[in-house]
């Protein structure tokens, strides 16, 4: 037997390899497996495999993957990203190791099914169709009589929502994603369309082991309508645990979890606080993509990946914390930037003035100058300003400053000729 703990990864990539850095760093020895050859559009880019022990591309035979993981005899199995997460659940039980196990596994990943399973659970859902044509899809839409979402059946970080007032939208909105290939390089056979849900949007970070889930962190949006989308998430601010709509929201998240089968692991539940209560948007079975953990883990000491290493390596560590609250530290807002605008950047306006404003924290630039930039749609965002402070009142007022002076003219584009 090895002497440190060996743990599968499925699917770390670039930009989604938190999970993977935390088990390394707590001891752990990695084997990364690849889900499929084709590396999802989204997740595409270099990375470095020399931390792993080997990595294992996934070609069908299951059997096949998983001989190849148990000469490692790894102690478990973990998501790395979204579309590892039912390969994560065939080999932890192919393997007999600690699993979710397969047979809801189409739920924890197919957003129509994943709907319907907690509806059949009782669980406050909302109106919805899977849609494998345009005429029914119209259909439907004209006779629920208000706006929808429709968006890929797997995908994620935004790819392909759209928000639909009219059948006519709703069809050009299947046209245009049915059969196309989506951010995770996966093709669209057919979409979901659910009712719009007004309300407040919420995410829930949990981790649980043997049925017991513990929250990690909660956090609040703020949406705008920009560049087409009707909803963008302006800013996410980080919550107390404690509060009137937190506890609402932890006790709706974990029926959700008990309804999916997520016994075991890290869980990213997205929620709307409706005017009747919460309703689900969706749920990952992996940890909350992004930086969010790590700026958990600078905050609060302590993150979601924290508790996922306990949870499958340390589980008496894990279960003495279930049901606590996380630390209490300063008010925290990431408030993304949305460019307008598209063509060359020379350069952002008005750093300096962000700066300046009294819960600035730090800026983390993803388009620099002298690259291309386009119209914001997705969580693919070019910059984005991190706020901290004592004080919840100054970091929102720093928000407000932030978009204020985001827009047209905080990008400096390159002059480009015109066609003669």
């Amino acid at each position: 037997m090895p002497n440190a703990p060996r743990v599968v990864i499925v699917d770390s990539f670039p930009g989604t390899k938190s999970t993977a850095d935390e088990f390394a760093a707590s001891g752990a020895e990695l084997i990364r497996v690849q889900s499929s050859k084709v590396v999802p559009t989204l997740f595409d880019g270099p990375f470095d495999l020399s931390v792993y022990l080997d990595n294992i591309v996934h070609e069908g035979d299951l059997t096949r993957t998983a001989e190849l993981c148990a000469a490692y005899e790894p102690d478990a199995v973990v998501a790395g990203s979204e579309p590892g997460v039912e390969l994560t659940d065939a080999l932890s039980a192919e393997l007999g190791l600690l699993t979710n196990g397969v047979e809801l596994s189409p739920a924890r990943r197919d957003k129509y099914v994943m709907i319907e399973t907690i509806r059949a659970a009782g669980l406050a859902a909302a109106r919805q169709i899977r849609a494998t044509s345009a005429e029914e899809l119209a259909e439907w839409h004209r006779s629920l009589g208000e706006r929808v979402v429709i968006k890929p059946l797997k995908s994620g970080a935004g790819d392909g929502v759209h928000f639909c007032d009219t059948p006519e939208e709703s069809v050009a909105a299947f046209q245009e994603l049915n059969g196309a290939v989506n951010g995770f390089s996966e093709i669209n056979d057919g979409v979901v369309a659910q009712e719009y849900l007004r309300g407040t949007e919420y995410v829930v970070n949990m981790v649980s082991r043997d049925g017991r889930h513990h929250v990690t962190d909660i956090w609040r949006t703020a949406r705008i309508s920009v560049n087409g989308i009707l909803d963008f998430a302006s800013s996410v601010h980080l919550l107390r645990r404690r509060g009137e709509v937190q506890d609402r929201l932890v006790a709706y998240a974990e029926k959700v979890l008990d309804a999916l089968g997520i016994r075991h692991g890290p869980s990213h539940a997205e929620i709307r606080m409706t005017e009747s209560g919460p309703v689900l948007v969706e749920v990952g079975a992996r940890a909350g993509g992004g930086r969010l953990p790590l700026f958990t883990k600078e905050l609060l000491g302590e993150s979601q990946l924290d508790l996922t290493v306990d949870a499958y390596l340390a589980p008496e560590k894990f279960h003495a914390r279930v049901g606590g609250d996380y630390p209490i530290g300063p008010y925290f807002v990431v408030v993304p930037m949305v460019c307008p605008v598209e063509g060359t950047l020379r350069g952002y306006r008005h750093l300096d003035r962000i700066r300046e404003l009294e819960s600035f924290h730090s800026m983390i630039i993803d388009i620099e100058p002298g690259s291309r930039i386009v119209p914001t749609t997705d969580d693919i965002t070019p910059m984005r300003v991190l706020l901290q402070h004592d004080s919840e009142e100054t970091v929102l007022r720093d928000t407000g400053t932030i978009k204020y002076l985001d827009g047209e003219g905080f990008y400096e584009l390159e002059t480009e000729p015109q066609p003669s």
